[in-house]
Formats: structure tokens, sequence, C-alpha cells
């Protein structure tokens, strides 16, 4: 394995001046040095990494840091600026820049050297040595462990005071050694007067980042020193790309109190339920663990104990787990509909793909086509055509029951799964369809949670899960489904169909305007999820209505105009954005295109207040325009790319060019409002202000989304 750092990839005086600049020149000593093959590429992976948090640590530390296909072996780029290099951190810019780069396959030897470094990073003797060191042999030794231990004094007192001491202690065995019977009263007074040893505050702690190489394993380091300083005992998992060891059961289990400090999931969570809980991200570790030490003591004084309604407690609701304790009862409801949502999805997706593409070679009247199995016929395209709309049609028969079966697991966990797809499937018998799945999800996950608050022996526990609850929650749902409630929603679900059947003029184009509205306000959160399940619960059958197909063409064409918008407005008025907005509206070309609307979030949060309205209207227009237009789309997803499988294709193209203009235009006016008034309040002229992009404070915000 080769050395991880080399005086060749050491700088001692980085002359750049910004974050890009100083990778730059770190990862050009790491192509001389044979250790990255493709400059450029390396670049694009450390940046995308820094898109997603900034690596700006306090005490003045850069760690810009990524996996990538380009890097041939684990390698560190060591460089030291008195100019000082602003990478997001709270309080200032970083002196000490370490620029990590890992192969997308490094090994878990290679990764523990690197997390070792992270921790090393925690430690004040360690950054202090690496400011005062003048040579890069020296900082590469630092970096390596394999500094070398000063001789002198200091070093020879210890030594040579061993000697002494042993010769002191054989000298006086009598002094040394009291009688048996002064030790018998000793010990005997000493019992009586030392109180009982206090029982440690005990905490286990949990850390993790997306990509698992710095953060984990500094935000473990700073959780343990503050832990020693406040007389805790704490004990973390790291959960980084090695891999991670888990914690003994036994070790939890004594714990008084658990730590998250995460941005990506984490792994087994439920081990950890019925524990006082502080959840924050892996920064908020780095910078300040000792408040999150005195949070979780406070919780865990004041008995704040997660239980089954608040989340993670008795591993009973997936999706509650990740969130905060006290959450209202609408937040628990909207997670346990986005779990059945976010499962249901691929099916409509594919379902809806494949259907979508029998239509386009075989026609519509494909659907009234007999079945394959026996008149299949290889060269004949309508036979492909009826096959591929018979596979489609099959993924969406799984639609409502997967959609109610999710729902109840993300209420009641994997106990709810019986009773919710049972209950699903029934509403698809019924024609209860869509809404029904709701419905039905949302009482199996209610019926399992009050069957799991009654006591029962401990004999009958081993058989509760397998047996007993499915087999009375599934004939509660039964029950209350054919008899009691199904029908009348099934009603309702006609009477809805109808609706949107008949929409025509004025009504057809303000839905337009309110679902570009929602799909626009939060850019793939929860509004904009709420308005894309109610598109595809509309297409989720294998004859949906006109009403349900013109509201999927509306929906995705205006989520499709944020990222487009931004991506034309950094193109034709690009000194108004930062030079990272700039490189993010190149990629925002392709997220819009494909209809992700999340392409638009780094504008979105840098610069809310001019970046949301101007898409919002945006969308709006193309929403009313799509619908004023008549346009209809089978294929729950897919951009441009599914433009041939759209009714009035080249309508639907002018509503989305249409709505993109509006929002380019609005987003420009209103940027290039702020960019006149900035050099009025500072005193500055010309266009020096006005090309300066956004402010510093904005750029940061960017950086982080």
């Amino acid at each position: 394995m080769s050395e991880l750092i080399t005086a060749d990839l050491v700088d001692l005086d980085l002359s750049a001046d910004t974050k890009e600049a100083a990778a730059r020149s770190l990862a050009e000593r790491m192509v001389e040095a044979g250790r990255v093959t493709d400059l450029d590429g390396f670049l694009a992976d450390v940046a995308a990494r820094e898109e997603q948090m900034p690596t700006g640590l306090d005490g003045g530390i850069g760690i810009p840091h990524c996996r990538s296909a380009h890097v041939t072996e684990p390698t560190l780029a060591f460089g030291r600026s008195a100019a000082r290099i602003d990478f997001g951190a709270a309080d200032g810019p970083a002196d000490l820049v370490f620029l990590i780069a890992a192969p997308a396959g490094a090994d878990s030897d290679h990764l523990t050297i690197l997390s070792s470094l992270a921790r090393q990073l925690m430690n004040a003797d360690f950054t202090d040595a690496l400011r005062s060191a003048d040579q890069p042999e020296q900082v590469a030794a630092l970096i390596r462990g394999e500094e070398p231990a000063t001789a002198g004094p200091a070093a020879a007192e210890p030594a040579a005071a061993e000697p002494a001491a042993a010769e002191a202690a054989s000298a006086e065995p009598a002094a040394a050694e009291p009688a048996a019977s002064d030790s018998v009263v000793a010990s005997a007074a000493a019992s009586q007067a030392a109180p009982e040893p206090v029982a440690p505050f005990r905490i286990v702690a949990v850390t993790s980042c997306p990509t698992g190489i710095a953060h984990t394993y500094m935000a473990a380091e700073s959780l343990e020193n503050a832990a020693r300083e406040a007389g805790v005992e704490l004990v973390v998992e790291t959960q980084g790309s090695a891999g991670f060891d888990k914690l003994p059961a036994a070790t939890i289990a004594a714990a008084d109190a658990v730590v998250f400090a995460h941005d990506v999931e984490v792994r087994e969570k439920a081990r950890f339920a019925g524990k006082p809980t502080v959840d924050v991200g892996v920064k908020a570790a780095i910078n300040r663990p000792a408040e999150l030490i005195a949070e979780a003591r406070g919780k865990a004084a004041r008995g704040e104990i997660a239980t089954p309604a608040d989340g993670a407690a008795q591993g009973s609701a997936p999706m509650d787990a990740d969130g905060a304790a006290g959450d209202g009862f609408g937040t628990r409801l909207r997670k346990w509909l986005m779990t059945g949502v976010s499962y249901m999805v691929p099916f409509v997706a594919a379902g809806g793909l494949l259907i979508a593409l029998a239509f386009a070679i075989g026609g519509y009247e494909i659907a009234s086509a007999k079945s394959v199995a026996d008149h299949f016929v290889w060269t004949e395209t309508s036979s492909w055509a009826a096959l591929l709309f018979q596979i489609g049609s099959a993924a969406f028969t799984f639609l409502v029951p997967v959609l109610a079966g999710y729902i109840a697991y993300g209420m009641a966990d994997r106990p709810g799964l019986v009773p919710g797809f049972v209950g699903g499937y029934i509403a698809t018998t019924i024609k209860a369809g869509f809404l029904g799945g709701l419905v039905a999800g949302l009482i199996a996950g209610a019926v399992v949670m009050a069957i799991q608050r009654f006591k029962v022996p401990a004999s009958l526990r081993g058989i509760m899960p397998v047996v007993v609850i499915p087999l009375i929650s599934s004939a509660i749902v039964g029950v209350l489904m054919f008899v009691v409630i199904g029908k009348p929603i099934a009603s309702a679900q006609e009477a809805m169909t109808d609706w949107l059947n008949g929409l025509s003029g004025a009504n057809a184009i303000g839905l337009g305007v309110l679902l570009g509205l929602m799909m626009c306000f939060d850019l793939g959160g929860p509004v904009n999820k709420v308005a894309y399940a109610f598109a595809t619960g509309g297409i989720a059958v294998s004859d949906p209505s006109t009403g349900s197909l013109k509201i999927m063409a509306a929906v995705m064409a205006a989520g499709m105009v944020p990222p487009l918008a931004m991506a034309l407005a950094t193109t034709v008025r690009g000194r108004l954005f930062t030079k990272t907005e700039r490189e993010n509206g190149k990629a925002a070309w392709v997220l819009g295109a494909s209809f992700i609307s999340e392409g638009a979030i780094p504008f979105a949060a840098a610069d809310p207040l001019r970046v949301i309205p101007s898409s919002m209207v945006g969308g709006a227009v193309t929403g009313a325009l799509s619908m004023a237009f008549d346009c209809t789309l089978r294929a729950p997803h897919g951009g441009i790319f599914v433009v041939p499988l759209i009714g009035q294709p080249f309508l639907y193209l002018l509503a989305i060019v249409a709505g993109t203009v509006v929002s380019t235009g609005l987003v420009v006016f209103l940027k290039g409002l702020r960019k006149t008034a900035e050099p009025e309040a500072t005193g500055q002229a010309g266009d020096g202000a006005a090309t300066g992009g956004a402010t510093e404070d904005e750029s940061k915000v960017a950086v982080a989304v």
C-alpha cells in the first residue's frame, strides 16, 4: 500500500484565493504524482461533493474530499494558505487545506487511514504542529503519524526516574508495606467513609455523512473529546464508507441517551428505540458537541423517551423515525402517505411507460386486444404492442395494494403490510381506486397500532406478529372495506372522475394554475409531492380518464419549468449569478428536460425570495396553458423524452417554453433590481459590483445545497 501523502503532495505556500483554485492546485500535484488520471473529471467530483455540504470546519480547516473513478489510490494533498480560503465554515476562512481523494472502490485499509486522519484534525496539538512546520517532509511525516520522538532532558528524566524509583522501593520494604492489622483497620474505615460510587452518564452515538470519509469520523472524535471533558461515557458507531461495526446490544441497552449526527439515514436505527434521542446533522457534532451532550442529558433528566407515536420507539413507524420528537398528527399523516406514494411511484413509472410505449407502437385500440399468451406472433408489431400493454397493465394492478400496504407499513411497520395489502386489493375490486387505497392503508395501520397496545401473555408474544395480528387486522379491514365504507368511497371516486372529465374552460385552466403553483413551490418537497401523487393516482389504472391524463400532463410540464428557467437565466445573464450557480445552470438543462424539479434547489436556497416566486409564476403559466391546449400524458415521468407519447405534443412544448421564458424574465428582472441597488448602498459604482455575482453569504448557502 503506497503512502497516503508524500512531500511532493505538500504546498506550504498555497497561493490560491478560492476553494476551487485551491482544489485545482492540490489536484495538479496528485496528477503529477500519478494518483489522479483525469484532472477535470476529478475536480468535477470534488465540486459535486462540495455542493452537498460545505467542507469548512471551525478552527481554520478545509477538507474538500470525494470518491472518484479518476483516483488510482487513496491520496491526500495538503496546502497551507497565508491568505486563508473560504470553505464555508462558521468561524471564517481556512489556512489548513486537506484535499482527500479516494478511489470509487477504495479498500477498508485505506479508508481506515483516512478516518484516522479525520480524527486527528480534532486535535489542537496536531493542527498547531502543521502550522509551525517549515518543511514539506515534516508535514508529510506528521500526517502519516511518523513524527519522531524528541530527545533531550525532558525525555531523559522519566527514564532516569524509573530506576531510582525501583531502587527506593527495594531499599524500604517495611515502609512500603503496612502491617496486616493496619490494613484491615484502614480498609474498614475507608469503606465506612467512602460514598457509594456514582455511575457515569452513558451515551451511544452514530455518525454518518454522504461520503463516509471525513465528517463521519471527525464528528465521532469531536463527540468523544467533549464527552471526556463532561465526564460522560460515550461510545460511537461510525457508519462510514469502510462499513461499520455495530455497537453491542448490551452497550445500547445500558446507555442513558442516544445522539444521531448524520446526513444520511442511520442504518438499523430501530436498535436505539426507546431512548432519549438527539437527532442532528453531522456538522453539528463537529461544531458544537458539548451542546449535544448537554441536550442529551437534559432529555434524559426530563424523561423525554420516544413513544410509538413519536417515531422510532418499538420500531413501529419507519417513516416517523426520521422525524423529530413532538411532530404533530398532520406531519405524521403526511409521512405515512408519502411512504405509500414513494413505494407506489416505481410501479406507476414502469406500468405507465410500458402502456404508453404500447400505444405508441400499436395505437390506442391496442387496449382492446385479447391476451397474447396464446396468440403472440414474434414478427407482428401489434403483438409486441399488446404484450407491452398487458405487462404494463399487470404492473398497474399492484398500484393501489402497494399504496395501501406501505401506508400501513409506515404507521405500524411489518405487521401493517398484510392488512394494508388486503385492504388495497379490496379497494380495487369494489372500484374505490386511489382514494380507497389511501383510506384502506390508514385504517389498516390504525387497527394494527391499536392491537399492539394490548398486553398479551408472554406465551402468545411469539405468534402475535405472524398469526394473531395479521388475522385480526385483515378481518377488521376487510369487513370495513366491503360492508361499511368501501361503497361510499367508490361513489366519491366515481364522482371525482366525472368532475375531472367535465373540466373545461376556466375550470380546467384554474386547476392547471393551482397544480403549477404546487409543483414549483418547494421543488420536490411535500407540496410538490402532493400534486404529483394526485396526478399519478389519476392515471394509476389501465384505462384512465381524459381528465386524469390532462392533469398528469400539466403536472409534469410545470415541474420542468424551474430548472429550465434557471438554466436559461444563467445563460443569458450569467453576471447575475455566482460561478457555482453558473455551473449548476449547465446541469439544470438536463435535469429540467428530464422532469427533475430538484435541479432548481441550489438557486432557490441561495435566493429564495426571487427564485421561488418566479418559478411559481412560470409553473402556473405552463400548467394553465397545458390544460387549455387539452394536452394529455399517459407516462408519469420522462420529461421531453416521452413527448412522442403526449397528446398535442407541439402545443405541450409551447406551454413549457412559455412558462420557462416567464420565469426567466422574472428572476432576471428581480436579480437585476438587487444588483443596481447594491452599488448605491455600498458606495461603489460601475460594473464591478454588478458583475460580482451573489453575495458571499448566498454563495455559501448555494454550496450547502
